[in-house]
């Protein structure tokens, strides 16, 4: 039965797209569309074509959900799109979109916040002909991530130097940003408001958390709470929601943080987490007494219908 207690909209749910994650945009989706038709909403699904805006003006809704996943989907595209239409949106607006989704201007931020960072270089295909190993600012082993994707799409650790220059160079992305290998157990920190939801740890059952251990049935552990004490996980949550403040969001993040030698280092903040069976927030969430349908309203809820823009960073 549909549950009660609030308004009842019409939500046009975006996913697809054409990004690199747009089969896992599909997954989250599909799920997102469901918990809205059992909360009693009424639902379109839209797989935005080059057209995007026609869509939408075919199909008058009064809230977007945003479960694109990637380029244009998380990186401010859709989000000025859907503000120049006046169309209430979920998830964060054009400058927090953006700025998370471009992890070199994320980290510039992080660091003007005193948020506890790797230390980086960026490389673009060009200059990484001439790049010696030796002017990195940290040896080998370094982790390899293009300057703007998401669910970890391009990233390696890398431990060889035949092996970085060969990526650096001959790799499908235009830059790449190199960060010092830290070794610890890795964390996602889930924001909603300007609040801490939780914290999960992840093991996975490779070498990290890559797209294949994300996306993969029983390619990773999880654990609700933390295997740490009281003390080290508000450590934890605590950057973690201050990467999630510092890019100036206010809706719901996953912030991933690893636990180094000297502390928890911020890794990235993903403004369109997943909302698919393996995402980390429903998990979260779920270990909160959240149940995904409750989730859902909560983020359709966070949208702001009195006018766009109000609450999007």
């Amino acid at each position: 039965m549909p549950m009660t207690g609030f308004k009842k909209v019409k939500v046009a749910v975006l996913m697809g797209g054409p990004s690199n994650e747009r089969a896992v945009s599909l997954q989250s989706g599909q799920a997102v569309s469901a918990a809205l038709k059992r909360l009693g909403h009424t639902v379109t699904d839209i797989d935005p074509s080059h057209d995007v805006a026609s869509q939408l003006m075919d199909q008058p809704v009064d809230v977007v959900f945003n479960a694109l996943h990637g380029t244009f989907g998380e990186d401010g595209r859709i989000q000025g799109l859907l503000d120049w239409m006046q169309i209430p949106y979920t998830g964060e607006g054009i400058r927090s979109s953006l700025l998370a989704f471009d992890k070199v201007l994320a980290k510039q931020l992080y660091r003007a916040a005193d948020v506890p960072v790797a230390l980086d270089m960026v490389v673009s295909r060009a200059a990484a002909q001439e790049l010696c190993v030796d002017e990195l600012p940290f040896t080998l082993p370094v982790v390899v991530k293009p300057v703007a994707e998401g669910s970890s799409v391009g990233v390696e650790i890398i431990r060889d130097e035949t092996r970085l220059i060969s990526v650096l160079r001959q790799g499908e992305f235009d830059a790449y940003l190199i960060e010092e290998f830290i070794e610890g157990p890795e964390f996602s920190v889930v924001c909603i408001g300007t609040q801490c939801l939780g914290s999960v740890e992840i093991e996975p059952m490779r070498e990290f958390y890559d797209y294949s251990a994300k996306y993969e049935e029983f390619g990773t552990r999880y654990h609700i709470p933390p295997r740490l004490d009281a003390d080290a996980i508000q450590a934890v949550e605590r950057v973690g929601l201050d990467a999630h403040l510092a890019l100036g969001c206010r809706a719901v993040t996953r912030s991933d943080v690893i636990l180094g030698p000297n502390g928890p280092i911020v890794l990235e903040t993903n403004t369109l987490p997943g909302m698919t069976g393996q995402s980390l927030v429903p998990k979260v969430a779920a270990a909160g007494g959240i149940d995904f349908p409750t989730l859902i309203q909560k983020i359709i809820d966070l949208a702001d219908h009195g006018k766009t823009g109000g609450t999007h960073g």
